[in-house]
């Protein structure tokens, strides 16, 4: 069950980066088959870590994955991405959490992936927020 005050972090951010990434872009939590005919898709995934205080305030890690058609093109928008996180996000309201403040645990960088059509690269990234 969650927190008293909660909110889902996970959708908050697919919907505040499918604003900022635009159309040409898909923004999700899991992956399917058709992969390959969604690029770039940006993959937002709360880890299993991180606390809250059991009333209001959440602290989430959080994967990014970037897939993209080529190397370059997944480390171009990972780093974008980074910059909207945290340049943009800290102070917005969305999905029902206000973002106090974001820090990189890992910058992004190039991950394995087995399928060859495709690249992905990605960082985690530590939220906190609150319910608005």
């Amino acid at each position: 069950m969650a927190p008293v005050g909660s909110v889902d972090i996970e959708l908050a951010l697919i919907q505040w980066l499918q604003a900022k990434a635009g159309s040409g872009v898909v923004v999700r939590d899991e992956l399917d088959n058709s992969l390959l005919n969604e690029l770039p898709t940006i993959q937002v995934q709360r880890l299993p870590a991180g606390a809250d205080d059991g009333f209001r305030l959440d602290r989430a890690f959080v994967d990014v994955d970037v897939y993209a058609a080529s190397r370059a093109e997944a480390i171009a928008l990972a780093a974008t991405v980074r910059g909207w996180l945290l340049s943009e996000l800290p102070g917005a309201t969305t999905g029902g959490a206000v973002v106090g403040r974001v820090t990189t645990t890992s910058p992004p960088a190039i991950r394995p992936y087995e399928n060859t059509a495709l690249r992905r690269a990605g960082a985690t990234y530590q939220i906190y927020s609150h319910p608005a």
